[in-house]
């Protein structure tokens, strides 16, 4: 099939490498100009470098517009195929191709919708998260589903750890996907709108530590949050200390959330919890921390003792 590819960072990157490699020809590629956002320099792998050396017509933009259109409409595409698209396209756009729009979005619709999906499956505590190939319709990731793969979130995985293998499946849903709506014997599984959830794009705000949160709450925001993600952060006497490791403590600590509280282990307990006036709750064990002139601290070199609040 003549396949127009909407996309950007490293799943765009992703997603044109697998169509390169597969039996359909790539006409045009659209993606985004680089940004400087935080998390667009994480996954960044160009979808226009890859593009231009595969001698594969590149249309830059932002957003679509009439110059967009015309273009796509000019490429004659039977199918149009979106990852990681970052704008909103209209009827116009995604219902152009006698085959519609193939969007692939990483997490299991209708769980997940929106913005960084994997990150917030871990940090709410999911045992799985995916990759979900879906007809694109009006709304956002809410389209008819074809295709799609469960990774399970092991107690110690990473953000960075899933996301990869995310990225990973892609070329295996997309070729499966593909080949199912060539040979017209796709199934198209309609989403049970009941069930979704919508979750927003994460700024630097999201990444803070709640003390009130349970402990074993804030260690999965710890491995959302893994190296390259700015790391999640917490404040001690007037400094920021961005959290790189943590485990749930084996003993039950009461008191006040944030308080520095004692060694165990490798690291040093902190209250957490909103109840933890009751003395019910376990503590987070900080093991791993990074100051902000990015030296790597011990939890217990860091804190040689209990005393003071995080906050």
């Amino acid at each position: 099939m003549r396949v127009v590819t909407f996309g950007y960072q490293t799943w765009g990157h992703k997603t044109l490498q697998a169509l390169i490699e597969s039996n359909h020809e790539v006409v045009l590629t659209v993606t985004h100009p680089p940004s400087e956002h935080s998390y667009e320099t994480i996954w960044s792998d160009s979808v226009e470098e890859l593009a231009h050396a595969h001698g594969i017509p590149i249309h830059l933009a932002q957003r679509p517009d009439d110059a967009l259109i015309d273009r796509v409409k000019l490429a004659e595409p039977d199918i149009i195929v979106a990852n990681n698209w970052r704008t909103w396209l209209p009827r116009e756009l995604y219902d152009l191709p006698p085959h519609g729009t193939l969007n692939l979005h990483d997490s299991l619709l209708p769980k997940f919708t929106g913005f960084s999906p994997v990150i917030w499956a871990l940090i709410s505590g999911q045992s799985e998260v995916g990759l979900t190939a879906h007809r694109m319709d009006d709304g956002l990731d809410t389209g008819d589903i074809v295709v799609q793969k469960a990774i399970p979130i092991a107690p110690t995985s990473t953000a960075t750890e899933l996301v990869r293998a995310t990225i990973d499946i892609i070329p295996e849903v997309l070729t499966e996907a593909l080949a199912a709506i060539e040979s017209g014997t796709a199934v198209w599984t309609p989403q049970n709108l009941a069930d979704r959830t919508f979750f927003h794009k994460r700024s630097e705000i999201d990444s803070r530590i709640d003390w009130n949160w349970p402990a074993e709450q804030i260690e999965r925001l710890v491995r959302a949050q893994s190296d390259p993600y700015p790391n999640a952060y917490t404040h001690f006497r007037g400094q920021r200390l961005r959290i790189t490791k943590a485990s749930v403590s084996e003993c039950v600590y009461g008191g006040t959330p944030g308080r520095v509280f004692i060694h165990e282990g490798d690291g040093m307990v902190i209250v957490a919890g909103a109840d933890a006036h009751l003395g019910r709750n376990r503590g987070l064990v900080i093991e791993r921390l990074r100051t902000d002139d990015e030296v790597e601290h011990a939890g217990t070199a860091f804190f040689p003792h209990g005393g003071g609040y995080l906050e």
